[in-house]
């Protein structure tokens, strides 16, 4: 991919600019024409996976979502050829949009590309062509959604069918009946769950926000655009914190292979003005996050995005995955609607939250405690209240982080009699430098842990209740992510019930397991022992004494966790 020279005057920190961001989107674009269908329909790119809807689906998948770039983009030679395979696929070459389908989410980017793009592509269609292309689309009105993020897609595309005039009352049922839906998700601070449960990753700011405010900010609802985009600045507030200084986003959840749609909550809060963030912070992390995946291989040797992180990698895929899902990574090129005089494009970088100061930052609703230090730009997420409804590593780990990702040998585990599962994750609570939770563990095990965090370090204490005495007991941390940065190492110690090797077994009644732990790529840290003090002082309870003088007292029983801090 050729991009400009960078700016180092305006962008000190990423040395990209408003043109970067459009050289990446027309080289994209240009790389995904020769794999349209002669109708250009579809777009079929390479690779032998597909996804478990097949291949027409697929098919379509990558019309969608390359479309959405090219209206982002606002690029007319390109949506020319996309209102030839406009006019083509609802011509009877796409799929229809039926119940729990994924037409149904290729349909909101359709839909969302056509709103904004309305002069320069909707309005230029033959009247049948448009007439045919509503009633596709207009299946969506009463489809059924899966009951997570999917429920805003209908009302995605009921806000363009609205603005046309498409079935009035339909379209505002369907409004209607999404936008009260994910109000049973919203759980405070910024924060939604998608879907039942306490499932807490990156839909919430390229689905859960995104939707909503974009179809009040449309639609010039003030009192939706109100309500929406203060719960979208609220969740900016955390969301910042969760990109390394690198620019790397943190590693947790699924679709990871969007990579850069992380983006798109910076960029809806500045087009919105609904964002805490300074203007040049703003397209410092959205820069930030872009130049990351394009140094490291997003991008093959074709211009193609590739079914992973880095490059190829598919322990980030999931089911749905299909040769063209990388593109809702489209999303991140939000920012281009802003005009290039806004002062997004025209403020001097500023430094992310992950370069100005080390920070430990309890975030309530998922229960997450957030640890930053600046000297190595690094970022940890303690996770005690996000879990998918199985066993999934990019949910259920104990911590996640900038420069690692989720491993096959269990990091970040207690590992119970062999078994490393942690599921019915129950929140205890966060406060000031500390996060803890219940969850279970092999054979009907409870598991309640604790983690304190100050610095780079972190102790870790588990209390393990109803477990067989002798039952074995092993404890995980790090798992460095081989040759993402020189000089960042991982260390584990044990501190209480653990051996050398982190492993122990439970005794009569409760036991409680401690280990130290530190994620750090500072050259001159102090050695890991001397940063914290842990004494036992009864049955899950212990001191943590750190070595700048400051003291806390931890309780961990059967209904819950006490923090006592002190001098």
């Amino acid at each position: 991919m050729q991009l400009p020279p960078e700016d180092r005057t305006l962008s000190p920190y990423t040395g990209y600019t408003r043109a970067h961001w459009e050289a990446a989107a027309d080289a994209l674009l240009a790389a995904v024409e020769p794999y349209a269908t002669e109708d250009r329909a579809l777009y079929h790119l390479p690779g032998d996976r597909q996804s478990w809807s097949g291949r027409l689906s697929d098919g379509l998948e990558g019309y969608a979502r390359t479309l959405l770039l090219a209206a982002l983009r606002q690029d007319g030679p390109a949506l020319e050829r996309y209102a030839d395979g406009l006019a083509a696929g609802v011509s009877g070459v796409w799929p229809r949009i039926e119940d729990r389908g994924q037409p149904l989410v290729e349909a909101a980017s359709i839909a969302f590309a056509l709103r904004i793009t309305k002069p320069l592509l909707w309005d230029r269609l033959d009247d049948a062509v448009r007439q045919r292309a509503a009633a596709w689309l207009g299946d969506a009105l009463t489809a059924e959604a899966w009951p997570c993020n999917w429920e805003l897609f209908p009302v995605t595309v009921a806000g363009f069918l609205s603005s046309i005039g498409y079935e009035p009352e339909a379209s505002r049922k369907a409004i209607d009946r999404g936008l009260e839906r994910i109000e049973q998700w919203y759980v405070g601070e910024g924060w939604y769950t998608d879907g039942d449960g306490r499932k807490f990753d990156y839909y919430n700011g390229w689905a859960m926000h995104l939707y909503p405010v974009l179809h009040a900010w449309l639609a010039q609802d003030d009192g939706l655009t109100a309500l929406y985009g203060d719960r979208l600045s609220r969740h900016l507030e955390d969301y910042a914190r969760l990109f390394g200084a690198d620019g790397a986003p943190m590693h947790q959840g699924r679709s990871l292979t969007y990579r850069f749609a992380t983006t798109a909550p910076l960029w809806l809060g500045a087009l919105t003005g609904h964002t805490p963030l300074a203007p040049g912070e703003t397209r410092r992390l959205a820069s930030g996050a872009l130049k990351y995946f394009l140094d490291r291989g997003a991008v093959d040797s074709r211009g193609l995005l590739t079914l992973g992180w880095h490059g190829p990698d598919p322990a980030v895929l999931q089911g749905y995955s299909g040769p063209a899902s990388p593109y809702w990574a489209s999303k991140g090129f939000l920012g281009l609607l802003l005009p290039a005089d806004h002062e997004v494009w025209t403020a001097v970088e500023e430094p992310g939250p992950a370069e100005r100061t080390d920070a430990v930052t309890s975030i309530t609703a998922p229960n997450w405690l957030l640890q930053s230090t600046s000297s190595d730009g690094l970022v940890r997420l303690h996770n005690h209240g996000s879990e998918d409804v199985r066993y999934d590593p990019y949910y259920t780990r104990l911590a996640y982080s900038t420069v690692t990702e989720p491993s096959t040998s269990h990091d970040n585990s207690v590992i119970v009699d062999g078994d490393p599962s942690r599921t019915e994750i129950e929140p205890l609570g966060v406060g000031e430098g500390w996060a803890a939770s219940r969850h279970t563990a092999a054979g009907g095990t409870r598991v309640s842990s604790v983690v304190l965090a100050r610095e780079a370090v972190e102790v870790r204490a588990f209390l393990v209740a109803g477990a067989e005495p002798g039952t074995s007991v092993r404890v995980t941390g790090w798992a460095a992510r081989e040759g993402v940065r020189d000089g960042v190492r991982a260390e584990l110690l044990p501190a209480v019930g653990l051996d050398a090797e982190l492993s122990g077994v439970t005794g009569e009644g409760d036991t409680l397991f401690v280990a130290l732990a530190r994620l750090t790529g500072d050259a001159d840290a102090v050695p890991l022992e001397e940063t914290v003090t842990v004494r036992a002082v009864g049955t899950g309870e212990l001191t943590v004494a750190w070595s700048g003088g400051t003291e806390a007292r931890v309780r961990l029983h059967g209904s819950g966790v006490e923090i006592t801090a002190g001098d």
